[in-house]
């Protein structure tokens, strides 16, 4: 399996997922099962399906969550002036005139309405290793080029 970069509070979220996963959401929708199982014929009965079906997505999560645990390698960050994975950053979009402010973190924390940017996505790449003040170019399929600038590296 391919190495998973994490941040230290990625690490911790993750494992705060999968406890909540294994000792409250799952024995709750087990519960639900064997309630639903009571009532009789299984083979009309919604709720028992509904809470089947669930329990098999909330196990998948938590066995995804287990592999990221399992392969994914906290990073730990050597400089605080370059930008690399735990850095926030703040940045100009030169060509909209507008400023983001985003946490680079591997590609399984990635979330960006949490305002957490992949190392992996265009703009994660251009920025990877770079400095504050400096302005680099994002190559992307679907918007071409463009150039952002670093303007702080907040930690």
């Amino acid at each position: 399996m391919e190495k998973i970069i994490l941040t230290e509070q990625g690490k911790k979220e993750l494992e705060a997922r999968l406890k909540e996963l294994k000792n409250e959401l799952i024995p709750e929708v087990v519960q639900r099962i064997k309630v639903a199982r009571e009532q009789g014929d299984l083979s009309e009965n919604a709720e028992y399906h509904s809470a089947r079906e669930e329990r098999e997505k909330l196990e998948g999560e938590a066995e995804e969550i287990k592999n990221k645990l399992k392969f994914g390698e906290v990073f730990v960050a050597t400089e605080k002036n370059i930008v690399q994975v735990g850095s926030t950053i703040k940045y100009l979009d030169i060509d909209e005139d507008e400023e983001f402010t985003f946490t680079m973190v591997g590609t399984a924390e990635a979330d960006l309405s949490k305002g957490k940017m992949s190392i992996e996505s265009p703009i994660g790449k251009a920025m990877l290793n770079k400095k504050a003040g400096e302005t680099v170019v994002v190559k992307t399929a679907k918007c071409g080029e463009y150039s952002i600038k670093i303007l702080e590296i907040i930690d």
